[in-house]
């Protein structure tokens, strides 16, 4: 029989559709010899060895990131072209195919996430050469998707934070034009927000690219950005191999564009 205080305790740890790892729940209070039995009981479901969910458990990729968020001893978010289809701003959203989830962490992710039979692809990007730690620490460059009621919910990047991020992947695997659709589509973007992440940011190639893309659509925030404070470095940047130089920003860009 499985202590009923116990039993109590890991219902209010672990939510129906959420999963947690031994080790986070041994941290939080729960014995060795509770969590073994819990899983003779099959109260607790091994989802891979070491990480659980509860019975009835219907698992989805919001949750299992939910989850990962809340166990993790680094901020881990959604980002790049996820966050933006998240708002509505993607323009390829993969139909009948398992859907890709960007995640953004200065550390990789933990290896049990690549085990887990999950409805989609989980794909970790590395930020210590994009954000500094402050700025991965700031809740207010995140957005929250209240996947459930009564849940933890998901933390992601606003579109300003997210569209740089996915800046960072162009051209290996966003294309350029694939890129300068999305930044047609941001109509709306905070240029209060936009200043401060790209003052921020260590990416040269990153707030070049965006400067680029962003002065071919002249949206309304666009004018209102001060690029002589960004630090985007001295000499050219190669971006697109066999491409032209654009002698603005001093990057390489597809010559048909």
């Amino acid at each position: 029989m499985l202590n009923t205080e116990a039993r109590q305790q890991l219902q209010k740890l672990l939510p129906l559709d959420m999963i947690a790892t031994k080790p986070w729940l041994e941290t939080q209070g729960l014995s060795l010899h509770f969590l073994d039995n819990a899983v003779r009981s099959q109260t607790l479901i091994p989802v891979v060895a070491g990480v659980y969910t509860r019975q009835e458990a219907r698992l989805s990729w919001k949750g299992i990131v939910a989850s990962l968020q809340r166990m993790a001893d680094v901020p881990v978010h959604v980002g790049g072209l996820t966050a933006l289809e998240l708002e509505g701003l993607g323009h390829y959203l993969s139909k009948g195919n398992t859907p890709r989830v960007h995640l953004y962490s200065a550390e990789m992710l933990p290896r049990w996430l690549a085990r887990i039979d999950a409805p989609a692809q989980f794909e970790w990007h590395g930020t210590r050469r994009l954000w500094p730690e402050t700025l991965m620490q700031d809740k207010q460059y995140l957005r929250q998707d209240s996947w459930q009621a009564s849940l933890p919910p998901l933390d992601y990047s606003c579109p300003e934070k997210a569209i740089l991020e996915l800046l960072a992947t162009v051209p290996n695997t966003i294309s350029f034009e694939h890129a300068d659709q999305l930044m047609q589509g941001l109509h709306n973007l905070s240029p209060r927000k936009l200043d401060v992440l790209l003052k921020a940011c260590c990416s040269i190639k990153v707030k070049r690219l965006f400067l680029w893309l962003a002065g071919r659509h002249q949206h309304a925030w666009f004018k209102h950005l001060t690029p002589e404070q960004y630090a985007l470095g001295s000499g050219k940047r190669l971006i697109a191999k066999g491409g032209k130089l654009e002698p603005t920003w001093q990057i390489t860009v597809p010559k048909d564009m």
